[in-house]
């Protein structure tokens, strides 16, 4: 579950200056944890007690914790915070996929990934491509922590969600531009993990290609974990980061998940 915030700490130097490069430090000292890391708490938080209706009102009390963080929540998604009665804005913004990772590793079947991703996104994200955005994600990190190699997960992605990851990362980047939706960011996020040789490599490889940055490496960062682990330093790096109240709710999930799919704490492969 710190796949996502350590994508989105390393992408959030960067989200408003893009750095269209591999080689930066990892966590610089302008680098903190954003909405992102608040949202995919909230539905970390939301699978641990039981994936019931209240969704909105987790999200709520987490933005309430957090009301600050860095780079701020989005103008849609803020006004849904602040309402007195938040419905669902048909988005198909990036935000239904960046905060998706929980249900990815919760459930024992790829149906109850579906239905639980579209659950979680459809509180704001009720836009087809909203709920896909988030169901691609969830699948993909069911597939990598169940094993399936890279081509297969390739492959899948395409014929179930229809994303084209024919380009590479050195042919996304020079033109790839800021862009919030999920069409143009999880097929990004995706082919940085299918090109990625472990999980910094991963997170590296997504922040390079420019765009919504903490975004997307929080997508990528978040099906790498579930392919590669993360290396022991790299977590107690971002564990030091993080707010204790975050930090204890992801590791709660972590705890949470049966012991044959829990969190590795390996080197890359």
């Amino acid at each position: 579950m710190l796949g996502a915030a350590i994508g989105d700490i390393a992408g959030s130097q960067f989200e408003f200056d893009n750095h269209r490069d591999t080689d930066f430090e990892l966590f610089h000292p302008d680098s903190d944890f954003t909405d992102d890391t608040v949202c995919t708490t909230a539905v970390a938080d939301w699978v641990l007690q039981g994936c019931g209706d209240d969704l909105a009102s987790i999200l709520r009390d987490w933005y309430a914790a957090y009301p600050s963080p860095k780079g701020a929540y989005g103008g849609r998604f803020l006004q849904w915070l602040q309402s007195n009665s938040p419905q669902p804005y048909n988005s198909w913004g990036n935000g239904s996929a960046m905060r998706v990772s929980a249900v990815g590793w919760a459930f024992g079947t790829l149906e109850e990934t579906l239905y639980f991703a579209e659950q979680s996104a459809a509180v704001t994200h009720n836009h087809p491509e909203g709920i896909k955005g988030a169901q691609a994600v969830a699948a993909a990190i069911f597939w990598a922590r169940n094993g399936i190699s890279k081509a297969q997960i390739q492959e899948n992605i395409t014929r179930q969600f229809g994303y084209s990851l024919n380009q590479s990362c050195d042919q996304i980047r020079p033109h790839y531009r800021f862009n919030e939706s999920c069409q143009e960011t999880v097929p990004q996020a995706v082919t940085a993990f299918l090109e990625s040789s472990g999980f910094e490599h991963a997170v590296r490889l997504a922040v390079s290609l420019g765009g919504d940055s903490d975004t997307l490496a929080a997508i990528t960062g978040s099906i790498a974990e579930a392919c590669y682990g993360i290396p022991a330093a790299m977590r107690e790096r971002a564990l030091a980061i993080l707010p204790l109240r975050i930090a204890e709710t992801l590791l709660a999930f972590e705890s949470s998940i049966r012991p044959s799919e829990n969190i590795r704490n390996k080197e890359p492969i």
